[in-house]
């Protein structure tokens, strides 16, 4: 059939070869008809099925969608086990008579590996198969590492009294969880546009919550029901079907799926990638000495040590000048922090888009400071469950909204050469600002009354309000694109 408006000749024969002439095969050794069709006979279903693939799943920088699903399902992938480790298992070992220094040994050497992201961090940016993409082998890895060691702790015999098991298998689940944690904000740097990265935060931030609250519920349900092992295995299962994203989608076109499928390192990833030590931290210390990159810094930490000192009083405040019940501050803390990640996830990353993630993360400042501030001169409604439940809802929503806030602009601020130390750099900060305001609680509150006490917060985020006034994104960014400019000239030199 003629499409090109070419005239073509076309030569009848009795039977095609597979491009191979017998006579000229045998007199070079080349291998026969027969061999060579049955060789192209055991690779087509392959190559066949992976080029289907290739048509029909787009890279997630060629698709908005599907990148919001993939970070988003990624995110749950974190809270499912989170859910059960972190806070299940404690659960279950206190119902089942552990003693409160087992139960304390075992969540502290699970929270090991995330207090050491910022070593892990260098690793992942200097070492990587860039072939399948700068970002999604740590993410596939992660991943794989997460089923394993989730399952394998079903698997566990008699864990009750198998405790180094489990704390082993629990200290495992958390490494991977690191390993995913950091490749997945990396990537969402890397490939999502700054327009998109605020809503990507929203979507990231709600299904971690809704994955760890559903974890809990659903985990302890199936714990107190069928036994240790349906609930952790089940719970592995859905681990394993969140694996089958990183594993079929690409970060950018022409990439490989697997190592032996088809598929080529992406110019892009290429020119990111830095290839030594020395080249990683030297842009580190480069990027952060810009102005902005210091205030952040401040920022975050000031913000951080506020809220976390309002999140590690409240339970306190509650429990001991209120009187409520344990049960009923984890039952309230539980349904109105569920409340306000979906109400992250739906409304957070669009809120930041529509009117800018400094101006938003002010108004949630002030509206935390001024909410603080009415509870604490309102001594005399404390007593009404309404009272401080609306204040809950209230907190919480405002957290995570600032949370989502927080970590848009942060990622905005990261340079992509190395987002992933940059990034994990800014949330170590983060972590530090939580620990520094849980530490001040004590010494606050053995020198002031409770109404001071809280309005100590007021007092904190005021600080961070003021240090945030002075972030210039825009500034920043340009500033970044200087340094990239400049590592490019002189990678051509």
């Amino acid at each position: 059939m003629n499409h090109g408006g070419e005239t073509h000749t076309l030569t009848e024969v009795e039977e095609f070869g597979g491009g191979i002439v017998p006579d000229l095969n045998q007199r070079a050794h080349l291998p026969d008809v027969a061999t060579e069709r049955r060789r192209w006979a055991c690779y087509l279903p392959v190559v066949f099925m992976e080029h289907r693939l290739s048509k029909r799943l787009p890279a997630l920088s060629e698709h908005t969608f599907l990148r919001y699903f993939s970070f988003a399902i990624l995110y749950v992938a974190q809270g499912i086990p989170e859910g059960m480790t972190l806070f299940g298992i404690p659960a279950w070992m206190a119902i089942n008579g552990k003693t409160a220094a087992e139960i304390g040994g075992y969540t502290a050497i699970i929270f090991i590996p995330f207090s050491f992201k910022i070593l892990a961090a260098p690793l992942m940016e200097r070492f990587t198969f860039l072939p399948m993409g700068r970002r999604r082998p740590w993410i596939i890895l992660g991943q794989a590492g997460i089923a394993a060691s989730f399952m394998g702790m079903s698997l566990l015999p008699d864990p009750l009294n198998n405790l180094r098991s489990l704390i082993a298998l629990g200290f495992c689940t958390s490494i991977f969880i690191t390993f995913q944690d950091i490749a997945t904000d990396a990537l969402v740097i890397d490939i999502v546009p700054t327009s998109q990265q605020a809503r990507a935060n929203g979507f990231m931030w709600g299904a971690k919550t809704i994955g760890t609250a559903a974890s809990l519920a659903v985990g302890t349900w199936l714990l107190n029901q069928y036994g240790f092992f349906t609930a952790i295995f089940s719970l592995s299962l859905t681990v394993v079907l969140i694996m089958l994203v990183p594993l079929l989608l690409r970060e950018r076109p022409g990439e490989r799926l697997l190592p032996w499928t088809a598929g080529a390192v992406s110019p892009v990833a290429a020119e990111l990638q830095l290839g030594s030590f020395t080249k990683i931290f030297t842009s580190l210390f480069s990027a952060l000495r810009l102005t902005d990159s210091i205030l952040l810094i401040v920022g975050l930490f000031t913000m951080l040590t506020a809220l976390a000192f309002m999140r590690t009083l409240f339970p306190i405040f509650t429990i001991q000048a209120l009187g409520w019940s344990n049960q009923d501050y984890s039952s309230g803390y539980a349904a109105t922090s569920l409340a306000g990640g979906i109400l992250g996830m739906l409304a957070g990353g669009w809120l930041l888009d529509r009117f800018g993630k400094m101006r938003m993360l002010s108004i949630y400042l002030i509206l935390l400071i001024l909410l603080t501030a009415v509870l604490a001169f309102s001594e005399e409604r404390w007593n009404e469950p309404y009272f401080i439940e609306g204040y809950m809802l209230v907190f919480n929503t405002l957290f995570t909204f600032a949370a989502i806030a927080l970590f848009a602009t942060a990622m905005q601020c990261c340079w992509k050469r190395i987002s992933a130390l940059q990034f994990t750099l800014f949330m170590a900060i983060y972590n530090l600002g939580q620990t520094a305001g849980a530490a001040l609680i004590g010494p606050l509150r053995a020198n002031l009354s409770w109404p001071h006490t809280l309005l100590s917060f007021s007092v904190l985020a005021a600080v961070a309000l003021v240090v945030v006034q002075f972030i210039d994104t825009g500034r920043h960014v340009e500033k970044v694109e200087v340094l990239e400019g400049n590592t490019v000239a002189a990678a051509v030199v």
